[in-house]
């Protein structure tokens, strides 16, 4: 084993996968936090079979299948007038053909079982409250009372960590602006899904839907391209957002553009992302999710990057030395988040498109059998970390 000790800043998905995967390898963890609590944050989430198999490994899953809703399909559908134009089975078909579940769930139900697990990790120590400017291991070993071996940058795409990495990625906003919010099962549409997840496209623009069952409602996201925004954080949507919105959404069906309408408390989301750059600092210092590689949400792959990067990260420190282990695990995990904000760059352009466009990928997408859209994932949802 390289390491014994590390100090990992940030407490959200990355950070406390990150601790739980060490954990497992024997190695002990203080995870710093500025929060004061970890409570509710974000609505939806997509958890997809690479990442679950990960939590499974963890012994996380289970608690979160308690809560979850595992899609029977993901659909594809036109925003203009509905109709399908691709299904691809999920549900049991998820399981047997990747060897893990794929979910959808309310992010806090998540974000808590991963909590849970920590606090009950005598390896790992929370550390909440604490704002801190700097990783450098003296600083961070006068706030925990232990030097680190390694320091885990886990702060998300506004990093203070990113510092303790020259040339290190920087993040800019990405002309895509996304609307959240939720809606009860009896106020749905009939057009929403009660058991899978839909994306309804349409030009420049895309809504995704899925049923929460911690909520008995839906989860709604639409993300339009071509917006600008002063703001670098997700506020609420005053009259002139929810004015962009619909704008953004002029033409599409009438249904969707009465959900949209009336929205209760949409939040206004601008989407930035990182451009490349070094992950590691040669030494002791490692950066990992949205720190590392913040991106759009076109393949619902966020949360798995962050979960693939933490349990990576810990099977490569447990088996090799560190600058080594470091620059393995960052040569690995950039191979991959390329490949997935590749397809999430294909997904975005066929979600958005235009004209002739547009009805080209209707064609195509009428055309695939679930078997190929099914192929077409093996890649991404079958990934084990370690093989």
């Amino acid at each position: 084993m390289s390491i014994t000790h590390a100090t990992i800043v940030g407490a959200g998905v990355a950070g406390l996968t990150t601790a739980l995967s060490l954990a497992a390898k024997g190695i002990s963890s203080d995870v710093i936090e500025q929060a004061p609590q970890l409570g509710e944050v974000g609505a939806g989430l997509q958890l997809s079979p690479n990442a679950t198999r990960v939590l499974r490994t963890l012994g996380v899953l289970p608690d979160i299948e308690r809560q979850w809703l595992e899609p029977r399909s993901i659909r594809l559908a036109s925003g203009i007038d509905l109709r399908s134009l691709a299904d691809l089975p999920a549900g049991s078909f998820a399981r047997q053909r990747w060897g893990a579940p794929y979910g959808v769930l309310h992010r806090s139900t998540l974000q808590q079982a991963l909590l849970h697990a920590t606090l009950n990790e005598p390896l790992c120590t929370l550390h909440l409250a604490q704002r801190i400017e700097t990783v450098d291991p003296d600083a961070l070993a006068r706030l925990t009372g232990r030097r680190p071996d390694l320091v885990v940058g886990a702060d998300g795409a506004w990093s203070v960590a990113r510092d303790a990495v020259a040339e290190s990625p920087t993040v800019s906003f990405s002309g895509n602006i996304a609307w959240r919010f939720t809606i009860s099962t009896a106020q749905a549409p009939a057009f929403l899904s009660r058991g899978g997840v839909t994306a309804h496209l349409g030009p420049r623009a895309h809504l995704v839907s899925y049923p929460l069952n911690e909520i008995d409602g839906f989860n709604l996201v639409a993300i339009a391209a071509g917006a600008k925004s002063a703001e670098s954080w997700a506020l609420q949507a005053d009259a002139a957002r929810r004015a962009m919105l619909l704008d953004q959404f002029s033409g599409w069906h009438r249904d969707i553009r009465t959900v949209l309408a009336g929205a209760d408390n949409p939040t206004f989301w601008p989407l930035y992302q990182a451009t490349d750059g070094r992950w590691q600092n040669g030494r002791d210092t490692v950066l990992i999710g949205d720190a590392a590689h913040a991106m759009m949400p076109f393949s619902a792959q966020g949360a798995a990057m962050a979960i693939e990067d933490g349990f990576s990260l810990a099977h490569h420190v447990a088996r090799t030395a560190l600058p080594s282990a470091l620059a393995r695990f960052e040569t690995e995990r950039k191979v991959r988040v390329a490949r997935v904000k590749a397809r999430g760059e294909f997904n975005r352009f066929a979600y958005h498109a235009r004209g002739p466009f547009r009805v080209g990928r209707d064609l195509v997408l009428s055309l695939r059998s679930p078997e190929s859209l099914a192929a077409d994932l093996d890649w991404l949802y079958g990934h084990k970390i370690g093989d």
